[in-house]
């Protein structure tokens, strides 16, 4: 059995990646795919909606994901699931999550500057600039 010196990370420095095999190692964040296979464990300060990429949609494909609000106060917009359809919101306030469907095209816009926690299976995700407007 091998053993890990025991150390303090940084969850708004880097990510924790969870592997099928029950290993959790520290890792690079990262907001597009990952071909490792693990899930991600992320945490973010945001201050302004350039900070949550407000201006783009995102959607996994292989996993639900469990977007959380630590601190502050976000929107969550659902991209209509068909044309000409309305956006569903969820307003997260501190110490509140919410579940994204997969597969679910999804936005985040700031309404105070926050920390928030990602926790999803990077493989596959997809961003796609907005074309529509407020």
């Amino acid at each position: 059995m091998t053993t890990t010196p025991l150390s303090s990370i940084d969850l708004f420095a880097s990510a924790l990646h969870i592997h099928p095999n029950g290993n959790i190692r520290v890792a690079e964040r990262r907001m597009t795919s990952g071909d490792s296979g693990a899930w991600q464990i992320a945490t973010f300060h945001v201050e302004t909606d350039a900070d949550v990429h407000a201006d783009h949609w995102e959607m996994h494909p292989e996993a639900e994901e469990a977007v959380c609000c630590l601190t502050g106060s976000v929107r969550l917009y659902l991209r209509p699931a068909s044309p000409g359809g309305i956006q569903d919101m969820v307003r997260l306030q501190a110490g509140h999550a919410v579940i994204v469907p997969r597969g679910r095209w999804h936005r985040l816009e700031l309404d105070a500057p926050s920390d928030l926690m990602s926790i999803t299976l990077r493989h596959g995700t997809r961003l796609e600039k907005r074309t529509d407007t407020h």
